[in-house]
């Protein structure tokens, strides 16, 4: 039989496997808790994965094709998510948050022919209707699993073949599908190890199963054998009393759940002594917030910083570098980045620069958009090709990144992305709306939140223009503000100057 140590030391391996083996030797070890106290165990896991292996294969779902889910954390969705690894079929998890329009693209988009959804979904998507067939986790599940027994065929997976297809953002229109290997997946998998993800880990997540931040820690435990804890969503005093209750040993949280705990008086109250290691990303995290959770908060803190995109990750294990808080760390271990300047050109430490990357963790690409990912793509002098962040920083003479600033725009509340043309793209349907530009203000809440600058065709109000928008976008793109101006500033080439928006942008009186 093969063994665990043998597949994790690999160049290459699969998540269907290892769970199979993982329920093998601990068939009885928790492998799936739920906040409200159901569980499955490895054994429970596994066979589960296999019903729904089998399922898809019953319906035709044929390898390297995609199924789409958009529910909240549960166990039929890991259930869903595992067996379709193990049959073959990527998984595209969409966020329930995202409108009724924009669940319908991403599920045509990545060319599902079944879509997974809970009793809340099914009820807010309408009135988008999505023609494909819709299976309800919460009432048609069992239902459409195989019978008990069922063994699904055996299927090899390749390295490059398609993990899950994760959508960049949205709002209007279709966004951005994120097309990732099981090769990428397994190199998540492989470091598992050195962060300490055994049979004895207790993973706490609160952040979605549709969100990046939340897979780079869900897979590496159960690869690991250990047990991960899902909430449905966050709440601080619940995340604090599971921690507790579970003995905790690992968790991910973006840093407006760091500051929300911090902020509770009782955080102290609650034993946290079992914390090996807490993680953080997806979003600027302050250095004196960093500072505190190292003070106050037992264990270890990582930050990663890095893209859904993959091409290249910097890693800053906060607890032994704590005069680097300002920094997002070093690039991990095998991965090459740099900073270019505006023609491309390489630029050296201290100097301030675009953020490219390489890795073996690199996205396959933009589902269906080849201009997209020709876009995203920069080649070094050597002819290595690397993704570009967005992102610009500066090396410090250590090799420690600090983040300058965002050259996309990019507007990142609560650790999900918010795309400032998506948002334009709705004011300038309004009657009033001559001209918006959308910047991200800070957040003491969210981190950032996104408020919008108008100029007006004629008489307009901007509460109304901000209910406007706010009744077409998902809840977690919603406008904090809107400020009417009599033009929106521009550079001599006609570049909308947002610095100077967000800069001049007031706190409006409440």
């Amino acid at each position: 039989m093969t063994t665990i140590a043998a597949m994790m030391s690999a160049d290459y391996g699969t998540l269907g496997d290892i769970l199979r083996v993982r329920a093998q030797e601990g068939p009885n070890h928790p492998a799936i808790v739920m906040e409200t106290g159901e569980e499955v165990s490895y054994a429970q896991f596994d066979a589960l994965a296999d019903r729904v292996a089998a399922a898809l294969q019953r319906d035709g779902i044929a390898p390297g094709e995609a199924v789409a889910v958009c529910a909240l954390s549960s166990i039929p969705y890991t259930a869903l998510f595992l067996g379709a690894l193990r049959a073959g079929v990527a998984v595209a998890p969409i966020a329930p948050s995202s409108t009724p329009e924009a669940i319908a693209g991403m599920v045509s988009d990545c060319g599902a022919r079944l879509f997974f959804l809970d009793a809340g979904v099914a009820q807010a998507q309408q009135p988008a209707p999505i023609a494909v067939r819709q299976i309800d986790l919460d009432r048609e599940f069992d239902a459409w699993l195989a019978p008990e027994d069922a063994t699904p065929r055996p299927v090899a997976i390749a390295p490059d073949q398609p993990f899950n297809i994760i959508y960049s953002s949205g709002t209007t229109g279709t966004p951005k599908g994120i097309v990732q290997s099981h090769g990428m997946r397994w190199k998540h998998v492989f470091r598992g190890d050195a962060v300490g993800y055994g049979p004895e880990a207790v993973t706490v997540l609160s952040t979605p199963l549709y969100s990046n931040t939340t897979l780079v820690c869900f897979f590496p435990t159960l690869a690991g054998g250990g047990t991960v804890v899902l909430m449905r969503k966050f709440d601080a005093g619940r995340y604090l009393e599971l921690a507790q209750k579970h003995r905790m040993t690992h968790t991910m949280l973006v840093p407006v759940q760091y500051r929300r705990l911090m902020e509770r008086p009782d955080f102290s109250d609650y034993d946290l002594s079992s914390t090996h290691l807490k993680f953080c990303t997806s979003a600027p995290f302050a250095a004196e917030l960093k500072s505190e959770v190292l003070q106050r908060w037992p264990g270890g803190l990582v930050e990663y910083f890095g893209m859904t995109e993959g091409g290249g990750t910097c890693i800053l294990i906060a607890h032994e570098h704590p005069d680097k808080l300002h920094t997002v760390g070093r690039p991990a271990p095998g991965h090459d980045i740099r900073l270019i300047d505006e023609d491309g050109v390489q630029v050296g430490p201290g100097v301030v620069g675009e953020i490219v990357g390489r890795s073996g963790a690199t996205m396959n690409g933009y589902h269906g958009r080849p201009d997209k990912t020709a876009e995203a793509i920069w080649t070094s002098p050597e002819g290595w090709t690397f993704i570009r962040t967005g992102d610009v920083g500066r090396f410090d003479e250590e090799g420690f990144l600090t983040l300058m600033d965002r050259k996309k725009d990019m507007v990142i509340s609560g650790g999900f992305n918010i795309y400032p043309s998506d948002l334009e793209a709705v004011l300038v349907q309004h009657p009033a709306v001559l001209e918006a530009a959308v910047v991200g203000v800070p957040s003491k809440e969210w981190g950032e939140t996104p408020v919008a600058f108008v100029a007006l065709k004629g008489a307009g109000e901007a509460a109304d223009i901000k209910a406007f928008v706010n009744g077409q976008v998902g809840k977690t793109q919603r406008l904090a503000d809107v400020q009417i101006v009599d033009s929106l500033p521009r550079s001599h080439i006609g570049k909308v100057l947002k610095r100077e928006l967000r800069d001049s942008w007031q706190i409006p009186p409440s």
